[in-house]
């Protein structure tokens, strides 16, 4: 058994993985693009003497080598089954990630959006402009459909702001949660299908400008501090009504960035930065 990179091939010419001796063969094959390491199930013929049949060969434990190189011996005896009993993450570090939305796809070579570096169990976070949300892998092979509104690397501890009209109860409602793993969609703003994803935010302390419309035009705008306004609960959840009056639009606002206490070693004399941090802090809370 042998691990090996290929980093080059002619067209049309044949490469010898074995040494081409009289008998030779392949029990077992498998490429993967990152280095990704596979435990495999291996099982030998009945024979006297051998007490076990069947024991895990972790290939991670081998160093990767040249193509021509002979390997490691597996077992002295004969060979019935192999076959992969676990995917293993990469040995060669993170893989980076791309989205390309003219073809829908992910791809290594540096084309479109960025997702990000993904490692053996990281997945990718999927939301649509219909209101739902799925996770897949980072294979490249994925096709993804056009209705994508936000596709990143899934963090399962990030804290989504969403914004959306519930045609059930006829009022925009907002609601603070995390999305939870699930390879199938699954709608956060509810079943019905006439009701509308507006805004959908992953800052820490997301702001909203409401604005009144029809017989609710006169009255003054209505700031919403989203993180004060609601907590943290499921994406199953309906959320908090926004308000009752009638609504003409919904606008995000730069968030409030709120001092973190420091430990003492970390406090400085107040400089010209910190002053006019202080400033703009007083006009926004005026």
């Amino acid at each position: 058994m042998k691990r090996f990179a290929v980093t080059g091939i002619t067209r049309d010419k044949e490469y010898h993985i074995t040494k081409e001796t009289l008998g030779s063969k392949l029990m077992y094959f498998s490429a993967n693009p990152n280095g990704e390491s596979e435990i495999l199930k291996v099982v030998l013929r009945p024979k006297a003497r051998i007490r076990n049949l069947v024991f895990d060969v972790n290939l991670g434990d081998l160093a990767i080598k040249g193509r021509a190189a002979m390997g490691n011996i597996l077992t002295k005896y004969e060979v019935k089954t192999i076959a992969l009993k676990k995917k293993g993450e990469s040995t060669l570090g993170g893989r980076k990630i791309w989205f390309e939305h003219e073809t829908l796809r992910l791809n290594a070579d540096s084309r479109g959006q960025f997702l990000g570096e993904f490692h053996g169990g990281d997945q990718v976070l999927v939301i649509t402009k219909e209101g739902s949300y799925y996770l897949t892998s980072f294979d490249l092979s994925n096709h993804y459909d056009d209705n994508i509104l936000i596709i990143e690397k899934y963090r399962n501890d990030i804290v989504w702001s969403a914004v959306y009209f519930d045609a059930d109860q006829d009022y925009y409602y907002i609601k603070r949660f995390q999305f939870e793993a699930s390879n199938k969609p699954q709608s956060f703003i509810g079943e019905n299908t006439k009701s509308r994803l507006v805004k959908i935010m992953h800052v820490d302390y997301p702001r909203l400008e409401v604005k009144f419309g029809g017989d609710d035009k006169l009255r003054e705008k209505l700031i919403v501090e989203v993180a004060e306004f609601i907590g943290i609960k499921s994406f199953k959840a309906r959320g908090k009504r926004l308000t009752t009056f009638q609504i003409s639009k919904i606008l995000e606002l730069e968030p409030l960035v709120k001092d973190e206490l420091k430990p003492e070693s970390q406090l400085t004399d107040s400089t010209q930065e910190d002053d006019e941090d202080k400033n703009q802090m007083s006009l926004f809370e005026a």
